[in-house]
């Protein structure tokens, strides 16, 4: 048996992911079709549970500072045996959840859980160009961006002063959404008006940044304990700005290009996280850095019809997970038999998670 396979055998039994329960009935199929069931099966099959909880599901008893108590719905939790999966997401139905989600693992990891990505690294992957500016020294360099807010005085335009250097056509689109959620191509100023007043509905900030051309083709790098794993090649259907399969792009499992594994390295000590994806767009001549994804999505897709890519990729992926949180163990001075009441409070940098 390959180790990454074995069942567990240290005290992590649990891997809870903190994700806003405000999926429509028919969404939430989509999701369990395309990974949700896949990351249970992948889980049992490592000896692990595998649950979703809203961020209401989590109570705290904190009576004693020193001996805090933690409950997913009614059933016990300890940082010895439990661990917490907490990217923020920030679509329109889950803004309501933003500060909550925020403030419950900032919480978690104060009580000394282990989460694969603690809450500072979770606010700059959900930010663009705060992802852009903490890993502004990528050997790819990252898409030139501007970003701009869209409250009440929006129709006073004042914040045409940062477009000078902006050159058209541009891509427009939320700072903090996911999915390929409201990406527009603007040919002039004026269509960025056009948008940033429709914006100004959700008070919803963009980011705007020069559109790559007709043939940009995004290669999600799924990094796995530093290094380089497999690639997520997503090509836009003719005509659209967008690659996600949601608008209808293709999916497609490939090698890692060298260009890639070479970069990633300088991400992998940057983040310090013992998995993470990395998007790059390749505009047919040259790649350039495009987002941070914490939590990406391993999804099924069609040149992979016995799922055996993504199997792997997600098995990788919570081994991991598992390793980090017995390193995290030991770092807090206990073993896999210590009273997990006795770990102190531990507070990590994006950069020291694991």
């Amino acid at each position: 048996m390959n180790p990454s396979q074995a069942p567990a055998t240290g005290p992590l039994r649990r891997m809870c992911w903190i994700f806003p329960d405000r999926e429509s009935t028919r969404m939430a199929g989509t999701w369990h079709a395309m990974f949700w069931d896949l990351y249970a099966e992948v889980a049992e099959d490592l000896g692990l549970s595998w649950t979703r909880h809203s961020p209401d599901a989590v109570t705290v008893d904190c009576t004693d500072p020193q001996r805090p108590r933690v409950y997913v719905d009614d059933e016990p939790v300890t940082p010895r045996d439990t661990l917490f999966i907490t990217a923020l997401y920030s679509l329109p139905y889950q803004q309501m959840d933003v500060f909550n989600q925020y403030a419950l693992c900032t919480v978690l990891q104060q009580a000394g859980f282990y989460l694969p990505f603690p809450p500072e690294t979770s606010l700059i992957g959900n930010d663009k160009l705060a992802t852009l500016l903490h890993l502004g020294g990528s050997p790819i360099p990252p898409i030139p961006t501007v970003r701009i807010g869209t409250g009440r005085d929006v129709s006073r335009h004042l914040y045409e002063v940062a477009l000078a250097n902006m050159t058209y056509p541009a891509i427009v689109k939320p700072a903090g959404w996911c999915g390929g959620g409201g990406i527009n191509l603007a040919r002039s100023a004026g269509d960025i008006r056009g948008l940033a007043s429709l914006a100004q509905g959700g008070d919803t900030t963009l980011v705007i940044q020069p559109y790559l051309g007709d043939d940009t083709v995004d290669h999600r790098v799924y990094v796995i304990d530093g290094a380089a794993h497999t690639v997520l090649r997503r090509t836009p259907e003719p005509g659209s700005a967008v690659s996600n399969a949601s608008h209808g792009g293709t999916l497609e499992f490939t090698p890692v290009p060298e260009e890639l594994e070479k970069a990633t390295a300088y991400f992998a000590q940057r983040l310090r996280l013992p998995f993470f994806c990395v998007d790059f767009l390749h505009d047919g001549r040259r790649f350039w850095f495009s987002e941070l994804e914490p939590d990406g999505v391993i999804p099924r897709v069609p040149t992979d019809p016995d799922r055996t890519i993504q199997r792997d990729v997600v098995r990788a992926r919570f081994t991991a997970y598992r390793d980090a949180h017995a390193r995290h163990l030991a770092a807090a001075g206990t073993s896999g038999g210590a009273d997990a009441d006795d770990l102190a409070p531990l507070s990590t940098s994006p950069t020291e998670t694991s």
